[in-house]
């Protein structure tokens, strides 16, 4: 595994920010890493780049513990924080020229990261010359121009125009094929777009770890329905695939179903059957939003 995390703790003072998290992520995997502000993201990305050690637990990058030899491990991490860290009287070249040798990377590497993320024609202007996706890609660069194997990205398409985002969207996903990369965002459009896993953390513990494809597979749809009269939830929880009836006001009811076929038809014959009519109805799938706000609220 590239990333393996076992029961990982950091706690300040008497407050716990991350609780026991054990998770792994292997080459080829594009995690999504959710949360809640306050839930413990960026101080878990932290502790796997080295920059915090944990209260507890063992962190290991490529096999190599973080903890005991943090510079070896952090040559095979690129990390990008939510603050992207830049020199801004420095131009574009020049800042790049100084991370390689920091990695002690040789000076040709520069203008293949340079063309890789699409800052050829900025590179020779000042950093507080560039907008703020221009900037993001400076930040990106300086976290590939070493080749790491593990990329760490904390909200890095905030601020950046749609078609900016596509374009950094687009170079995540290239990046990921023969990288693992744990993204942190706010977006879930964007874990739609980008990742393969999903995680959410909420108050500094795991409560989701699954595959997109198979959140995907089981997505629920939801039906909001509003009858003439009341009706017994015996009689709804009759209906194919059904998961739940929730009771909302009198005769209004919050419905699930276990299926990606349109129930809205199975729920007017339903009505007709029992002889009532539907005064207002609203179908909407489950989707990763939604879980996100059941899982953290």
């Amino acid at each position: 595994m590239s990333i393996q995390l076992t029961s990982i703790s950091k706690i300040y003072g008497s407050q716990t920010a991350v609780n026991n998290l054990s998770f792994s992520a292997k080459k080829g995997e594009i995690v999504g890493f959710l949360g809640p502000n306050g839930a413990g993201k960026s101080t878990t990305m932290k502790i796997l780049t080295g920059y915090l050690q944990p209260s507890e637990g063992t962190v290991l990058v490529n096999d190599i513990n973080v903890v005991v030899n943090p510079i070896k491990a952090q040559k095979n991490i690129g990390y990008l924080p939510e603050h992207n860290p830049l020199y801004l009287e420095m131009y574009v070249k020049e800042y790049l020229h100084f991370v390689a040798s920091i990695h002690k990377i040789n000076k040709t590497e520069i203008d293949v990261v340079i063309d890789r993320v699409g800052l050829s024609q900025e590179s020779q202007k000042k950093i507080n010359q560039l907008s703020k996706g221009y900037r993001q890609r400076v930040g990106l660069a300086a976290a590939i121009i070493h080749n790491p194997d593990v990329l760490i990205l904390d909200e890095p398409t905030t601020g950046l125009d749609p078609n900016q985002l596509v374009e950094i969207r687009a170079l995540i996903k290239e990046l990921g094929k023969d990288k693992t990369v744990l993204l942190s965002t706010h977006i879930m459009q964007e874990v739609e777009a980008i990742c393969n896993r999903v995680i959410i953390i909420n108050k500094g513990e795991i409560v989701l770890d699954e595959s997109l494809s198979s959140l995907k597979e089981n997505q629920e749809q939801v039906i909001t329905v509003t009858f003439d009269f009341k009706i017994e939830e015996q009689l709804l929880l009759q209906l194919p695939n059904s998961n739940t009836a929730e009771n909302i006001s009198d005769n209004s009811w919050k419905l699930s179903f276990s299926t990606k076929t349109d129930m809205r038809p199975k729920l007017f014959d339903f009505a007709q059957e029992q002889g009532l009519k539907i005064l207002e109805l609203n179908s909407e799938n489950k989707n990763l939003e939604t879980l996100f706000r059941e899982l953290t609220l």
